[in-house]
């Protein structure tokens, strides 16, 4: 299983970036799925979440800014990220818990992070 992280870049202040996250491999269920960023000299900490029936999460600090969705038949996340602004620059990671073939729980899977800096 794999998740593969596409999206980042660089922005100025008050401009708008979309994040995608696709998981692929042997997959029967993907259950929760949320972005995760990392500044430098800091922890890193959730953005949002969205389970499988599109219950969300937001962290304080990108409410009203950001919105995450799902695909599922696509077993794709998405973070629509606008107003953003240099607090906002990071690395983003994605996540996913994954219900695989031959394993019977699920599985917690990082992306391998996409950079997105916000800067005039």
């Amino acid at each position: 299983v794999q998740l593969q992280a596409s999206g980042g870049g660089l922005v100025q202040p008050g401009g708008s970036l979309r994040l995608s996250c696709a998981a692929s491999g042997s997959i029967l269920r993907v259950g929760v799925m949320g972005w995760y960023r990392q500044a430098p000299g800091k922890q890193r900490e959730l953005v949002a979440s969205i389970t499988g029936s599109s219950g969300l999460n937001y962290a304080d600090s990108v409410k009203d800014r950001f919105t995450i969705s799902r695909d599922n038949a696509k077993n794709t996340v998405y973070l629509q990220m606008n107003s953003l602004q240099p607090e906002d620059t990071a690395v983003y990671y994605c996540n996913a818990n994954i219900f695989r073939s031959g394993v019977g729980y699920f599985v917690n899977y990082w992306g391998q992070g996409t950079q997105v800096t916000v800067s005039s």
